[in-house]
């Protein structure tokens, strides 16, 4: 088993500590927050439901607390608003990210470190800059909200288990994400011809390309219409971390659109975006290189320049 330390004690990192105890992914929790109390009550909270899960400890502390975690997860910084993008968050939480890195990466040097605060890419960008930890031990967690939020929203059109739809989202985490469409199978189907093999496709409404923006639409609103109803959002992206912490927990290599740093890949280079790349227990094992479109190469160089432009203003 191993030992996670969560930090930030706020929705997105309460629910992440809890979902870690609740499906036995760690044998130690920390919950490290600016607010120790909030922490320490956080963690006494989630601790008195393990009789009822695996054994674990879950606890609260400072950052010398974290000494010799596998994994770290951040989450803290300033939350998005109702309205308001993740890149208008940049400056606060990358002068938080930055507090953050020079006070964890000395008592946890070895750990593998999931970026989940917003904006994730921007923010996973500083710590690569910042951090002084090796690349292949530093994820954001990018679009997995995306594709989770995509493949969920397939399986509901096609009647079909979310296990079978094999779709992506690439790019920034907001605005300018995008799907590669070409590469979208339903049960080793493309899309587009799924509903001519299955037995439902009498009930199966889909129109092919003229579908795609509007599903795309739903993908990239879907974390606002969940703040405007209920002010925030944390369960889906705790599930999808907690996923990602067990994918690095393996020995075999698992396909996710975590965020991180290009090297010239589709022609995109020192910023960190999402693309299919496998993870496993040494973090990033290397990038996945499919054959994407003309047009999808486009918009994931758009994307990587939309970064490039709020980087550029901020003071790294």
């Amino acid at each position: 088993m191993s030992k996670i330390t969560v930090i930030g004690a706020g929705n997105v990192g309460a629910t992440i500590a809890n979902d870690l105890m609740i499906q036995g992914i760690a044998s130690e929790i920390v919950l490290i927050d600016i607010n120790r109390p909030k922490a320490f009550g956080e963690a006494l909270d989630i601790y008195q439901g393990v009789p009822y899960c695996a054994p674990a400890i879950v606890r609260s502390g400072d950052y010398p607390a974290a000494a010799d975690s596998d994994i770290v997860v951040i989450t803290s910084g300033m939350p998005r608003k109702a309205g308001q993008s993740r890149l208008e968050l940049a400056q606060v939480n990358v002068n938080i990210m930055k507090d953050i890195a020079s006070k964890i990466v000395p008592v946890a040097p070895n750990a593998l470190y999931v970026i989940v605060s917003n904006p994730v890419d921007v923010l996973t960008y500083v710590f690569h800059k910042v951090s002084g930890v090796p690349e292949n031990h530093i994820i954001g967690s990018g679009t997995i909200l995306d594709t989770s939020r995509l493949q969920a929203a397939l399986a509901r059109r096609f009647h079909i288990s979310p296990k079978n739809v094999h779709a992506h989202v690439y790019g920034e985490h907001g605005d300018s994400s995008f799907v590669p469409w070409s590469l979208v199978h339903i049960a080793n189907n493309h899309i587009d011809s799924y509903r001519d093999h299955s037995p439902d496709k009498d009930s199966i409404e889909w129109n092919g390309p003229a579908d795609y923006a509007d599903m795309e639409e739903f993908v990239k609103k879907s974390g606002a219409q969940v703040i405007k109803n209920k002010g925030a959002t944390f369960y889906a992206v705790a599930v999808s971390v907690c996923h990602l912490c067990k994918c690095l927990q393996s020995t075999a290599g698992t396909a996710l659109t975590v965020s991180t740093l290009m090297h010239g890949e589709y022609g995109v280079d020192d910023v960190c975006l999402s693309t299919l790349a496998l993870v496993d227990r040494t973090g990033v094992r290397g990038k996945i290189l499919n054959h994407l479109t003309e047009d999808e190469i486009a918009k994931l160089r758009h994307s990587a320049d939309c970064l490039r432009a709020v980087i550029a203003n901020v003071e790294i």
